[in-house]
């Protein structure tokens, strides 16, 4: 495999930006034009001495905005561990540098929306959760490398990389065309990835977990739900347990996304819009899409939808059995459990009903193994696709418990766990355990929902408390907020950063103004008037209690009315994306 340079300085005059590769015994150099932005290739004597210099750890790719050309950097990294062997580094600052040496050039409007633009990119990138590798491929599962041609082997980073989660796969497409560029940049994955290093019975092994996003269809909450056209799923995640001992290998692999057929739930102000089925369009094709897309790269499939079996989410749960019936496609095995039902009252013992219901199915999988000389001992025959309404919060529980079932057997088959040793047992390393998912429950909710996750406290203690439950009540609460007066600036950044919006600075006319109607600003007032005098009223009572009352009752109805208004025109008053058209989210 064609490595990446491992380490950079960025080196600016007036008329170019020069990407210096700092590696021992490198004296490549990719020098930016900034006027005609073009990228060439040169070494470092050719770089003045009068260039200014910094530092940076790598190179994101290129963004067009409304003022031009913008170059994107690493500027601050933290190694998360050794994966394999391999240094994987989390990005954790970043760098949006223009072309042009002013802005001058551009009116006050257009000003105005490059700030915003610029606002977005820098929001996407502060997202937490980026993760990169130079000289491994962290876009491929463990199985999938293993199973690739001596082609494949020679292809650099960026050319063999899973385009599914490559989430600068947009800011790279002018280095994608030259390929003599491609030891300046690599892919970088967003999710979550953990590496820990931990002993059982004396034994050292390596145990990592990784959560790899999909950028297609990617998005927040509400605003992105079911499917496309291609059959990609929304929220869609690939998380692969990996461990280590004495040279032998083994992974255990897992996929999460939105339930996969055409379905909306957009916000409106309500605390849990209702889940709006398409009537319009054939589901059977997109879902037929996404099975057939699944079962190429993974096998078998188990879908487990864990939404209620009652009230609005039941219609997903009906449509989603019939068209699973309606398919026929023995591949596929479609299992409901309600897990609110199950789980109500602390009874989270009866999770074990769901385990011991895909018990078999789970051995019939297996799992990737690879002895210390390379030789594939097994293959990963199938995966679990789960799935809740937001594929976070049930999911991740889940998804946890069927990881260490798997665990449990990957270490006896390893040695490391003597025969009737238990996981469970193993104190230290089953805490570690339980954080580490906790975590991956967190970092995937921060991205999809914008709040950590709900019910990380089973995740983390395998018991349910009523602190867990407060932090639930705290956590909803914050995610209504982002989900109606936030999220649209979100969904823009992401359509931004990944590409569905495109600035074509020639031809600008800008999306980014929307001026609200009459109800926007008029109905609040005068229900924050209403409210008010209502409570003024009650403080400072008439000459007489009827007169009171009259006065409480007429502006309490005022307030009560309008607020109804507001909840009836709900839509209008969300912060709704803007970059995208309006039958993308439907």
């Amino acid at each position: 495999m064609a490595n990446t340079f491992q380490s950079f300085n960025l080196r600016t005059t007036p008329e170019k930006f020069y990407i210096e590769a700092c590696d021992d015994g490198s004296v490549d150099v990719l020098a930016v034009d900034r006027v005609s932005t073009e990228m060439t290739l040169t070494v470092r004597q050719d770089v003045p001495a009068s260039a200014e210099t910094r530092p940076i750890c790598g190179l994101m790719g290129t963004m067009r905005l409304v003022a031009g050309m913008y170059l994107v950097v690493i500027t601050k990294k933290r190694k998360v561990g050794d994966l394999l062997g391999h240094a994987v580094w989390k990005a954790l600052d970043f760098d949006v540098i223009s072309y042009k040496k002013t802005i001058l050039h551009l009116t006050d409007n257009q000003m105005q929306d490059n700030k915003t633009f610029l606002s977005m990119i820098n929001s996407m990138l502060h997202t937490d959760g980026f993760y990169f590798a130079t000289d491994y491929d962290l876009t491929h599962t463990l199985q999938r490398l293993a199973n690739t041609s001596p082609e494949f082997q020679e292809m650099s980073l960026l050319e063999r990389a899973d385009q599914r989660f490559v989430w600068n796969g947009h800011l790279l497409r002018e280095f994608i065309a030259q390929p003599e560029l491609h030891m300046f940049v690599f892919p970088v994955v967003h999710g979550f990835i953990t590496v820990k290093s931990s002993c059982i019975n004396g034994k050292v092994f390596e145990w990592s977990v990784i959560s790899r996003r999909s950028c297609f269809r990617a998005g927040v909450r509400y605003y992105v739900r079911g499917i496309d056209s291609e059959g990609h799923a929304a929220n869609y995640v690939e998380t692969e347990q990996i461990v280590q001992y004495n040279g032998a290998k083994a992974s255990f692999v897992q996929t999460r996304g939105s339930i996969p057929f055409y379905w909306s739930q957009r916000p409106n102000l309500r605390y849990k819009p209702k889940p709006q089925i398409s009537k319009t369009v054939n589901h059977l094709d997109g879902f037929q899409r996404h099975f057939d897309s699944q079962i190429i790269l993974y096998g078998r499939q188990v879908t487990l939808n864990l939404i209620n079996q009652k009230g609005s989410e039941k219609p997903l749960e009906l449509a989603f059995d019939k068209m699973v019936t309606n398919l026929g496609n023995g591949m596929i095995r479609y299992i409901a459990f309600d897990f609110h039902k199950e789980c109500s009252h602390m009874r989270w013992h009866r999770l074990q009903i769901l385990l011991d219901t895909v018990a078999e199915m789970q051995d019939d999988f297996g799992y990737f193994l690879v002895d210390a000389d390379g030789k594939v001992l097994l293959n990963q025959e199938g995966t679990f696709r789960s799935n809740c309404m937001d594929c976070l919060d049930r999911t991740n529980v889940i998804q946890s418990l069927l990881a260490r079932r798997s665990l449990q057997s990957q270490l006896q088959r390893m040695g490391v766990l003597h025969i009737g040793q238990r996981i469970e047992e193993q104190t230290d390393f089953e805490k570690m355990y339980k954080n580490a998912w906790a975590d991956n429950a967190d970092a995937c909710a921060k991205q999809y929902a914008g709040t950590g996750a709900l019910k990380t406290d089973f995740t983390r203690t395998g018991k349910r408390t009523h602190w867990g439950l407060l932090m639930d009540g705290w956590n909803s609460m914050i995610r209504y907020y982002k989900n109606n007066f936030s999220d649209g600036f979100r969904q823009d950044s992401i359509d931004l950063f990944l590409g569905n919006y495109v600035v074509d600075e020639a031809d600008w006319t800008t999306p980014l103004r929307d001026p609200k109607d009459w109800k926007f600003l008029t109905l609040p007032i005068i229900m924050v008037v209403a409210f008010s005098m209502c409570i003024i009223c009650l403080l400072m009572a008439g000459d007489t209690w009827t007169e009171t009352l009259a006065y409480v009752l007429f502006w309490g109805t005022a307030s009560a009315v309008t607020g109804g208004l507001i909840l009836f025109y709900g839509r209008d008053f969300v912060d709704a994306p803007k970059l995208v058209q309006k039958e993308k989210l439907d």
